[in-house]
């Protein structure tokens, strides 16, 4: 089908052609991120789709590489749009919708700049270290998180090769050099299974964004996160890790709060998201407490457009009031924070934290990661956080034990 629609078949309309062409390619490029959603992960399904849509990538005509960069980021980001109504601006949710859509059309449309299959392989290579404003969620090896391939740079360079070298190759001696390649892509190695040396609750809270803010509900999220904190220290839990603003305020105003925590830290140790107001600057954090003391963690890396504007001054500040409602203007950590919780240190990340190679800098084992997932809520964007996570995780041995809000809790190993 593929070469038939890519030559141009005669009654074949060629618009009607890219469309169809650059459809079937994002299918292919987003298909394993549904089908883990849907429970449904094969590792050799995720490989043949993944190498079906970079060979695509590689071999389609100009205007249907356009076209599969749009059905990309529109499958992937679709969801981006979501939070806009918490902040009151519903009405741009489409409209966000159709910005990531275009910007991922314009991301993969590089590829459109020349028929060359070995340019176009380079060239995607290249795409795979660029994040546009800051995002860093489209990783071009995560399409093989979960296949027979590995997600390394070296691995995604032999695997881009491996599928443009058919084009060039005149030679029937040299017919085997790609199969050569990608067996150089395939992930042979077993990476270690690395497990805290503690017994740790992950607390998962399914409260909606709407609900989450109200005061009239305070009280109630706050006995509910008494309660999950009992039940873990009854059931004998070194630690329990609660999701990301798991208390809805300031916790350093909450000196009633702080001390009840304090005072349970001596039985078990506490991990909880809040936030924290100092002179005026708000951070997103994560406080730790045991033996009736804590420490602060707060956010490293924030999310673009979510917690801060990727633009200059001015811009920055108009697009902040008229359309975040003032909201996006969170600080950040100098470095990243590690907590040594009963002799075990663990990296702290909160949120799209845990997604960042920054995170994952220097010695880390072990992290502890927290989320409130309920912004983007009913869409794929736990799943897509997932795979991230179990990306990183692999590329760096690491072991990230996760509480969220709104699906995406367990451990990822």
């Amino acid at each position: 089908m593929f070469i038939k629609l890519q030559n141009g078949e005669k009654n074949l309309n060629p618009i009607f052609r890219d469309l169809v062409l650059g459809l079937v390619c994002a299918l292919f490029f987003s298909a394993f991120i549904y089908l883990e959603h849907f429970g449904f992960t094969l590792k050799i399904i995720n490989t043949l789709f993944g190498l079906s849509a970079l060979t695509m990538l590689l071999y389609m005509p100009k205007r249907a590489i356009l076209m599969a960069g749009f059905f990309i980021g529109l499958f992937w980001f679709y969801w981006i749009g979501y939070s806009f109504k918490y902040n009151g601006v519903g009405f741009l949710e489409p409209l966000i919708t159709l910005i990531f859509a275009i910007v991922y059309m314009l991301f993969f449309g590089v590829l459109a700049l020349t028929n060359s299959t070995l340019l176009r392989a380079g060239l995607l290579f290249v795409l795979s270290f660029v994040e546009p404003a800051d995002f860093n969620w489209l990783q071009i090896e995560l399409l093989f998180v979960d296949s027979y391939l590995g997600i390394f740079k070296y691995q995604l360079f032999a695997i881009l090769l491996a599928l443009a070298l058919p084009s060039v190759i005149k030679q029937k001696k040299y017919k085997y050099a790609p199969l050569l390649l990608l067996l150089a892509a395939i992930n042979w190695s077993t990476p270690l299974t690395k497990e805290a040396p503690l017994k740790i609750k992950l607390v998962a809270t399914d409260i909606t964004q709407d609900q989450k803010w109200q005061k009239e509900n305070l009280q109630a999220t706050v006995s509910m996160v008494f309660t999950e904190i009992h039940k873990a220290r009854e059931e004998k839990y070194d630690i329990v890790v609660l999701p990301e603003s798991v208390f809805p305020f300031y916790m350093n105003k909450a000196p009633l709060v702080l001390e009840e925590l304090k005072k349970l830290s001596h039985d078990i140790s506490i991990v909880a998201g809040t936030l924290l107001s100092e002179g005026g600057v708000h951070y997103n954090v994560t406080y730790m407490f045991e033996n009736g003391n804590y420490e602060i963690a707060k956010k490293l890396v924030l999310v673009p457009f979510g917690e801060y504007i990727p633009l200059p001054g001015f811009a920055k500040k108009v697009v902040n009031e008229y359309f975040f409602a003032g909201a996006s203007d969170f600080k950040t950590a100098s470095s990243p924070t590690d907590f040594t919780i009963k002799g075990v240190k663990f990296r702290n990340a909160i949120c799209y934290e845990a997604t960042c190679e920054e995170l994952y800098e220097g010695d880390v084992d072990f992290m502890i990661a927290s989320s409130n997932n309920a912004w983007f809520s009913p869409s794929i964007e736990p799943t897509i956080q997932k795979l991230l996570m179990r990306y990183y995780a692999r590329k760096n041995n690491v072991t990230i034990y996760h509480a969220a809000n709104w699906k995406g809790s367990g451990v990822v190993k």
